[in-house]
């Protein structure tokens, strides 16, 4: 105890030991201190615990982000099975007793299924994230390919001579795949531009799974003609059996897409809304906006008056749920704000329009390889006679195809110009527009090629194919028509690479669903206008 006349003794303060704390064991007159460390040691304990806290966190936030990015890979290898429709389509006239316009009515039920849903589902990815749309392509696709199973099992209609289902249940089945198709392909690539989309490798993160997607028809259609084949009465290998390659998509994709709904995350998504409403905020853009002029501080000051309050643990609750409205509020309107600015951009609508003509013949071509491998020869010629199978070129289509999406992802990273992002969100007052108009410093200059370059580049090779096809060069020599195949498989492939990645790096990720799904309905359109002109 201090001595009782009032003085202190030096030897009554002892380091390490709160300043009012008796001493009851005498420990003073050692010098020691009474907790082996001392209010130093445990600050920067505490200090060293946080910092282990948030490596670790980072470190379980990267390992999410590289897992969603490897099974976006696997649910893209997966999910594009539609593109192996030219192995069984022919098989619809055969066996079922379709006509070539009811062939390609069923591809473009899947193919309107596959582009028109699109933005419903890029919007379902950005507002609620990618897990729910991944769970609703796998139902989708277990519904239609079950259905279309039983369906070809069934044989011809009756308006074809037969006693199966009618050719209506068949359209609705396709149409169920081709959305089951978009909803996959939506919620996987979503997910790796918005978790990858702000760095500088966004064109090979996107590239990958969408070279993967065009991937998944050879692989497939190489299952059904080495695995799931018909034997001929000989012995030897016939056509795909249909009935069971269609159970085998079936189950496949809802198992993938099940899966999807827990694997596919994004990581860092508020920081990403935060970033993207400040940059908004500064633009110049939002002066006449409700949401900032009166919306944005109400929260604040609920927080500020919920301080006043005595009861502790009822102010945290309501400020975690006001937070959370905050959040849930901001986003909404972000996300809106980002749709309004992507639609009145009349770039978007060239761009779209661009894609209309380039994807409609390569679609129609895709579609009906089968039948015009088979216009190469006169009608009498047997599937014996002829040297190549459309199984062969569905796979050198997706080959060429995933070649071009990744060479040119790749290529596009290193070459590509550097450019300011987020250019749609500089409004004429803002601070970037100030910055831009002044005299810029020199910058070393590297050899550059634009995106749009190789768009067109890619464009051309696709165009060249079908000019190839329509000059009669293959004509009698089907062992030619692999350079055709390749030629649209390239430009095909490049195309649905480069479209998505300028839409990430002109107008952002934060709205990558929605606005990528706008665009990618035009080739909807662009299939219904050539499938309907080939067939007739």
């Amino acid at each position: 105890m201090p001595p009782t006349n009032g003085a202190i003794d030096k030897l009554d303060y002892h380091p390490g030991r709160p300043l009012l704390q008796d001493d009851d064991s005498g420990e003073h007159n050692s010098g020691r201190p009474t907790h082996p460390t001392g209010y130093a040691g445990s600050f920067f304990e505490q200090v060293a615990e946080g910092i282990v806290d948030r490596d670790r966190r980072r470190m379980r936030q990267e390992l999410i982000r590289y897992l969603s990015f490897a099974y976006a890979i696997v649910a893209c290898l997966c999910g594009g099975s539609i593109t192996a429709y030219s192995l069984y389509g022919h098989l619809f006239q055969s066996r079922l007793h379709y006509s070539q316009l009811r062939v390609n009515g069923i591809s473009i039920a899947a193919e309107l299924g596959l582009y028109l849903p699109v933005p419903i589902f890029g919007y379902l990815c950005d507002r609620f994230g990618p897990g729910r749309p991944s769970l609703l392509a796998g139902l989708l696709f277990g519904f239609g390919y079950l259905v279309a199973a039983f369906a070809y099992r069934g044989g011809p209609p009756p308006d074809a001579g037969g006693q199966g289902w009618p050719f209506g249940v068949m359209v609705l089945a396709f149409a169920a795949v081709g959305m089951g198709t978009s909803c996959m392909y939506i919620s996987a690539v979503t997910t790796c531009a918005k978790n990858f989309g702000r760095g500088k490798h966004k064109g090979l993160a996107l590239a990958v799974p969408i070279a993967c997607f065009g991937l998944s028809g050879m692989w497939q259609s190489q299952v059904g003609s080495r695995i799931l084949y018909e034997r001929r009465h000989d012995g030897t290998r016939g056509d795909v059996d249909v009935y069971r390659f269609f159970l085998f998509l079936g189950v496949l994709l809802l198992a993938v897409g099940i899966v999807g709904a827990f694997a596919l995350r994004i990581i860092d998504e508020e920081e990403m809304i935060d970033e993207a409403v400040e940059e908004l905020e500064q633009s110049g853009l939002l002066e006449d906006s409700e949401f900032f002029r009166r919306g944005y501080g109400t929260i604040n000051e609920r927080r500020h008056s919920s301080e006043a309050e005595a009861d502790f643990l009822r102010r945290e609750a309501e400020e975690r749920k006001a937070r959370a409205q905050e959040d849930a509020r901001k986003k909404t309107w972000l996300l809106n704000e980002e749709t309004r600015l992507f639609l009145s951009d009349h770039n978007m609508w060239w761009l779209a329009a661009g894609f209309f003509l380039v994807t409609g013949p390569g679609e129609a071509f895709i579609n009906n390889l089968g039948t015009i491998i088979g216009t190469l020869y006169p009608p009498a010629t047997s599937s014996t006679q002829i040297p190549t199978s459309a199984a062969t070129h569905v796979s050198i289509v997706a080959i060429t195809s995933t070649i071009a999406r990744i060479l040119t992802g790749t290529l596009s990273d290193l070459l590509a110009p550097a450019t300011t992002l987020h250019q749609h969100r500089q409004g004429p007052n803002s601070l970037a527009s100030s910055l831009a108009s002044l005299p810029a410093a020199p910058a070393a200059t590297r050899f550059t090629v634009s995106r749009l370059t190789f768009l067109l580049f890619f464009s051309l090779l696709l165009s060249l194919g079908q000019v190839l096809l329509a000059s009669g060069l293959v004509q009698q020599h089907g062992e030619r028509f692999w350079i055709v195949s390749a030629l649209v498989g390239a430009g095909y492939g490049a195309v649905f690479s480069l479209v998505p990645i300028l839409i990430s790096v002109i107008w952002g990720v934060e709205n990558f669903g929605t606005n990528w799904g706008i665009v990618a309905m035009v080739p909807a359109l662009g299939a219904t206008v050539w499938g309907v002109v080939y067939s007739a």
